[in-house]
């Protein structure tokens, strides 16, 4: 008797088929969250080195000197793909050395200051500050192509030597790269690099012409030049009074 008891309260599991169905859902719901947690580890592209050819240009007879802010020194963009996965383009130094070499070749005098050096104080021409005011990009699955994409819109602020901005100037740069060329993250990284290329070449193209950053130079010149303006006449006269000797005549 004790054992029918036992059977009979013992949990037995009821086939019926409203369970099984909720089970079926259960099992698909955990395995399209495997899924998706599977393809959220994201993809991530460094770049190291972006040399330009050096630019066969005459320098400016300019001195010049630049910051660079601590975000544009070492800049991150981070994005979620919709339905896909997270890219992290990490550009670290990447800007700060492009733009190192683009000002060296462009300015007869140049060096880079740090954010606690006060450059009212230098003997220059001119002070830049570049940043970036956007990073967007594309990946295949997005624009329904084998290319990705990368679009850059920096910022070239320009102070004199008082510290006064005389320019504020936007850059749009644009650079693709082919999946048929390069793989998924080379690819990414090869847009990048052309995107930066471009605004290099953007701004030796267009720089003195959009912030007229050479005329710093010449105003500078005759700021140095100006001699000191001559004594007022009274104090040229007492002075020659007080130099001539007395008169004994009498």
């Amino acid at each position: 008797m004790a054992l029918t008891n036992g059977l009979a309260n013992a949990s037995i599991p009821t086939w019926e088929p409203g369970n099984l169905m909720s089970r079926w859902l259960k099992m698909i719901f955990v395995s399209i969250l495997f899924a998706t947690m599977g393809g959220c580890g994201g993809s991530k592209v460094v770049l190291h080195n972006p040399t330009i050819p050096k630019p066969l240009i005459d320098q400016m007879p300019i001195s010049v000197v630049a910051r660079f802010p601590a975000e544009f020194d070492n800049f991150v963009h981070e994005e979620q793909v919709i339905g896909k996965e997270k890219w992290t383009i990490d550009m670290g130094q990447a800007n700060k050395l492009l733009f190192t070499q683009l000002f060296d070749a462009m300015f007869s005098e140049f060096a880079v200051i740090s954010s606690d050096v006060d450059a009212r104080e230098l003997a220059i021409d001119a002070l830049i500050e570049p940043s970036i005011d956007a990073f967007e990009f594309s990946v295949p699955n997005q624009s329904q192509t084998n290319e990705f994409a990368v679009w850059i819109r920096y910022r070239i602020k320009i102070f004199d030597q008082a510290g006064v901005q005389i320019a504020n100037w936007p850059i749009a740069a644009y650079g693709k790269s082919q999946t048929t060329t390069f793989g998924g993250d080379d690819a990414l990284r090869r847009a990048a690099v052309l995107a930066m290329r471009d605004a290099a070449a953007l701004i030796i193209m267009q720089m003195d012409k959009a912030t007229g950053i050479s005329k710093l130079s010449a105003a500078r010149t005759q700021q140095n030049q100006a001699t000191p303006s001559a004594l007022p006449a009274e104090d040229n006269l007492q002075s020659t009074a007080a130099e001539e000797p007395p008169d004994d005549s009498d």
